[in-house]
Formats: C-alpha cells, structure tokens, sequence
C-alpha cells in the first residue's frame, strides 16, 4: 500500500496543514500577553477570545453546507487568506504600537468566521486526496503534526515573545497561512459530481438528517460534547487545586506537559492499531478521562495525577484519527463537510458551558465536587456508549448498499 506521504497531493496538504499548526501553536500566548499588555484587563481578553469563538460556533454549520456545495478546496484556500489578512492586520496594530482593542476584536471576529469556513473542509480534502485504505495514516499524520505543533508552540512563542515582541507571533501566523493557501491553491483533488442545488434549510436539514439517521454518531457526539464540557471544567479549576493542595505551578505545568505529550503519542498509534470496533475501542479509551478528574477531586499524590492525564490524553490523541477515519468511510462524500461541521459544533459548544459552570459550582461547593461530577458524567457518557448497538457494530467503511443517502431524503 503507497504511504500517504508519496501522494503528491496530500503531501502538500500535509504540509500547509503543519505550516499553519505551528503558526497557530504560537497565537495563544501572544494574544494573551499581547491584550494583558496593552489594557492589563482580563476582562478585555475574554472579549477576545468571545469575539473569536462565537462566529465560529454560530457560523459551522454554514461552513459545512459551503464546503459540500462548492469546492471543499476553494472554500480552504479563501478561509485561509482571510485569516491570513486577519493576524497580518493583528501584527502590525501590536509592533505600531498603542494597539486599538477594537480592532484586534473586530479581526479575531473575522478570523473566527474564516475558521467556521476552514474547519469542515479538512475531511473532505482527506478523502479527496488519498484512498479509503491510506486515511487511517493520513489522519494520524496530521494529528501528529498538530500535537507536535502543540507541544512545541509554547517554548516557540515565548521565544518570539522574548526576542521581538508579541506582534511578530502574528506576523508568523498570517505567513503560514499564506503558505498554506499556496499549497492548497496547486493541490489536485478528486472531482466529487456536486449534488443538486436546495434551499440553505434543506442543505443544513440534509446533514442533520444524517447525523440523526446513525445512532453511533450522535450517541458518540454526546459523549464527546460531555468530555469537552469536562476539559472545560478541569481547565478552569485545576490550576487552583494543583497550587493549593498538589505542589505548586510546577505541578500544573507538568500536567499540561504530560498531556502534550500524550496526544502526540495517541496519534502515533492510532497510526499502527486498527480495531475490529473502532467506535467502541476508541469511546472506552475515552471514558479514562475520569480518572484525573476525580484523582484532583481527591487531592490524590501529584504524581498520580500526572500520569492519569498523560494516558487520558493519550486517549484523546488515539481517538481523533480513529473517529475521523470511520467518519469519512461511513458517511457518503457529497454530506461529509455538514456532519463534520455538527461534529465541530457539539464538541466546541459543550466548552463554554464547562467554563460557565465549573467557577459558580467551585464557588458553592468547593471545586472538589464540580470536578467529581464531571468525571461521572465522562465515564457514564463516554463508557456509556457501548450499550448502544450501533456503536458495538459500526467498523470502517460503510456497505455499498447503504450509500445513497442523498438520494434517500430527495425521495421522501
């Protein structure tokens, strides 16, 4: 079987797609310390961030219907320049001096609806370069060069940051997406015939209808979005609990590095280890997140805690490719980007809620039990799935017979 890689066309994908992981790897501590520098409000900084955050998960579902309607490719190189525009413009405001807040909120703003574009195109670009056969390793190519990227972006911006000035990280970042947009502008991918011409309602009815007909993927999607609401909660009150009763910042630190560490490794196996259910596999390893969550709850020895999260996100790096193999060989082409942009929207709405709750819980009760419940609800959500049939059946590729969904839903 061909490696991913002696494709020429996903080898340039490949390659914009870790031009721009690294370039993004760098943003978030300069955009932090960039805001804190020239306002000292944390309260301007998560005006940011929402002004980033909510276009994108407001807009995904459009970005999905564009992505199947038109060239998945076209869509990602025009998402591509806009944010490339964006950081440039974000850039340049920080090494002028005196940044304007506005404006940097008003180019994240359109960076985020670039992003809702952006996001559902990576699925469809996957299957249109390589064959069903090459996908498992072609996804855990590319989520291994996004943990890598993530692993390796903090020392790299605090770097930048150090030598020149968080201006230059976004300099940085536009020029990988600039990279990126060449890459994806000269890539050959495989013609899909383009469905007939609805209605934006029923576009977005059909990649529902979809999602809903498959009880594997939205059982999945459940407990996926509950995982995400639990990162959310750990993200928010660990750091106290690390401080206070575990060791110090150090031990936070570590913990995040262990578990940086452990996605790049998830993404390696998922590479080599193809089950027979993968669904299932992948879902079970999941459910593992409960363990740090309720190991923090108990202020249990630092060390444990530590490993708990590493091998819990070791699942996480694990599932991702899995998740998006089976997805791309059950779910016929001309829908792909919809359902992947459904599955986008659960998983980033379910962390605002997480973020919301876990620091009015905290303040109730103590953050012991917001983090106690929400390792509960983790093993019973994502353990919870084998009991659903579908998940215990679904494998890698859907039968020939079952296929024409598009045409199904026209009929009705």
């Amino acid at each position: 079987m061909t490696h991913p890689l002696r494709l020429r066309a996903f080898r340039l994908l490949f390659v914009g797609r870790t031009v721009s992981a690294v370039g993004d790897a760098v943003v978030p501590a300069a955009l932090a310390l960039a805001v804190l520098r020239a306002t000292g409000s944390t309260a301007d900084l998560a005006l940011v961030l929402a002004a980033a955050m909510l276009p994108r998960l407001l807009l995904l579902p459009l970005g999905g219907v564009a992505a199947d309607r038109f060239s998945a490719r076209r869509i990602a190189v025009l998402a591509d320049l806009t944010r490339c525009a964006t950081q440039l413009v974000v850039g340049v405001e920080l090494l002028g001096g005196g940044p304007s807040l506005a404006t940097i909120a008003v180019a994240s703003a359109v960076g985020g609806t670039a992003a809702a574009f952006a996001l559902p195109t990576t699925s469809p670009l996957v299957t249109g370069t390589v064959d069903e056969a090459q996908r498992q390793s072609a996804n855990a190519l590319l989520g291994a060069t996004a943990n890598a990227s993530r692993l390796a972006g903090p020392a790299l911006a605090g770097a930048l940051i150090w030598a020149a000035g968080p201006g230059w990280a976004f300099v940085l970042d536009a020029a990988s997406f600039a990279v990126s947009a060449a890459l994806l502008a000269v890539i050959q991918v495989r013609h899909l015939p383009r469905p007939e011409r609805r209605s934006l309602t029923a576009d977005l009815l059909l990649g529902w209808r979809e999602v809903r007909s498959r009880s594997w993927f939205w059982s999945s999607l459940l407990g996926h979005g509950t995982w995400n609401g639990a990162a959310a909660v750990l993200t928010t009150l660990g750091p106290a609990v690390a401080v206070e009763r575990l060791g110090g910042e150090g031990v936070w630190l570590l913990l995040l590095q262990a578990g940086a560490v452990g996605m790049l490794a998830g993404s390696l196996l998922a590479s080599r280890i193809r089950p027979r259910r993968p669904v299932l596999t992948a879902n079970l390893a999941l459910a593992s997140y409960a363990l740090p969550l309720i190991l923090l709850a108990v202020a249990a020895p630092a060390a444990a805690v530590v490993v708990a999260y590493g091998l819990a996100l070791t699942a996480l790096g694990y599932l991702n490719p899995i998740w998006e193999t089976v997805v791309q060989g059950q779910f016929p082409p001309h829908v792909l980007a919809r359902v992947t942009s459904y599955d986008w929207l659960v998983s980033l709405g379910a962390m605002p809620l997480g973020y919301a709750v876990a620091p009015l819980a905290a303040r109730l009760w103590g953050e012991p039990v917001p983090l106690a419940v929400a390792g509960v609800l983790v093993l019973v959500a994502c353990g919870g799935t084998a009991l659903v049939p579908g998940v215990r059946r679904v494998g890698w590729q859907q039968p020939p017979a079952t296929e024409p969904a598009l045409d199904r839903v026209s009929a009705r």
